[in-house]
């Protein structure tokens, strides 16, 4: 099993913004350090808490400070962007990075990023799917391209001028295009369906209860069956919220406590996502009222924390539990604790996932 990272980020709207865009540029910097394989970096527009408002530009910043990780979008909004935009953007970003980048996308689940961009009431699925099909025709096509939806259309046919590049857009580093992968929010997710069926690979998301994680796994490989080949567990990635320390009381106090980074996310995810009528996504069994959820069962449900040795415990019965999985992306938060985020990044790195996979060398030995 590979390590990734993965930051939305989140962090208390009372933090000063610029202390809190190096944190995670740090963080980043940090994870490559450690040897993570991959970090996908969120964004959202409209919100005080999670305070990257472009992926890409936030990616363009560690580009050259970086060497190793691959470093995704973790994801491109895009019905909140126009195609060709995000396709001349990715195109320049996959050269700077010469191949280590992954494009995420999705149709974005923050509601005011929704309305500031005038699509709140719009399908914005139906614009994701047109939005993503402009883009490939784009990087597929040629100069004046003609390119016609129902939310956008693109042409140069009126102003190209071939003979010096005038209306001719660029290609991406890697052909055809840098590997696609897609967030999954929702339990037995219809579109994970396509997106296999499309060659695209998954995400799950670290906030689902492990029950609809599980859920994913057959709606992907039902969807590389459609497009006649088999799902490869090595092409999932799941996404999990881990607090690693060095003893027993401070990792249940840091993760668990409402002075803890982990509170703090899990509070902002609950108000926005239950508030957007998916209260589903925190609950073990559906048949439980929304009154249920409170902090101390979404905690205990979805953060998993300890010492090593308990935490290599909890990493092995989760994926018992959901099945197997090709990459496990820590999700980062803020660092209440400077000294402690990083302890735990460092641990997670050094000591947790080779005991994880020692263990599961031997059980298949």
């Amino acid at each position: 099993m590979k390590l990734g990272y993965f930051i939305m980020p989140l962090h208390p709207v009372s933090r000063d913004y610029t202390e809190t865009l190096q944190e995670d540029y740090e963080s980043v910097l940090l994870a490559e350090e450690l040897g993570f394989e991959e970090a996908f970096i969120g964004e959202h527009v409209t919100d005080k808490a999670e305070t990257i408002t472009s992926s890409l530009l936030f990616i363009a910043t560690l580009a050259h400070t970086t060497k190793r990780i691959r470093l995704g979008s973790g994801t491109v909004n895009l019905p909140n962007r126009h195609p060709a935009a995000v396709a001349a953007e990715v195109a320049m970003l996959d050269h700077i990075l010469e191949g280590r980048f992954i494009f995420g996308i999705s149709p974005g689940g923050l509601r005011s990023d929704s309305e500031v961009f005038g699509n709140l009431d719009a399908n914005r699925t139906e614009m994701f799917a047109e939005a993503i099909d402009l883009v490939l025709g784009i990087w597929a096509g040629e100069a004046p391209y003609n390119l016609q939806g129902k939310y956008w259309r693109i042409s140069t046919e009126k102003t190209l001028l071939k003979d010096i590049g005038q209306g001719i857009m660029p290609t991406p580093y890697r052909k055809p295009h840098p590997p696609i992968v897609v967030t999954v929010v929702a339990p037995h997710s219809k579109g994970i369906v396509k997106a296999a069926e499309r060659g695209w690979t998954p995400i799950s998301a670290n906030f689902l209860q492990p029950v609809w994680v599980a859920s994913h796994w057959p709606m992907y490989t039902q969807g590389c069956a459609n497009a006649g080949r088999v799902a490869d567990p090595a092409d999932w990635r799941v996404a999990k919220s881990i607090f690693v320390a060095d003893d027993e009381a401070t990792a249940k106090r840091y993760a668990l406590e409402p002075d803890g980074p982990y509170f703090h996310y899990f509070r902002q995810l609950v108000a926005k996502l239950v508030g957007n009528g998916r209260p589903e996504l925190f609950k073990h069994d559906l048949s439980l009222p929304d009154t249920a959820i409170t902090m101390d069962y979404v905690l205990k449900h979805l953060v998993i924390c300890g010492t090593v040795d308990s935490v290599v415990d909890q990493i092995l019965a989760f994926r018992e539990r959901i099945g197997d999985f090709g990459t496990l992306l820590y999700a980062g938060q803020d660092w209440v604790s400077r000294e402690l985020g990083r302890r735990s990044m460092e641990l997670m790195a050094s000591e947790v996932m080779p005991r994880v996979n020692a263990a599961l060398g031997a059980s298949q030995d």
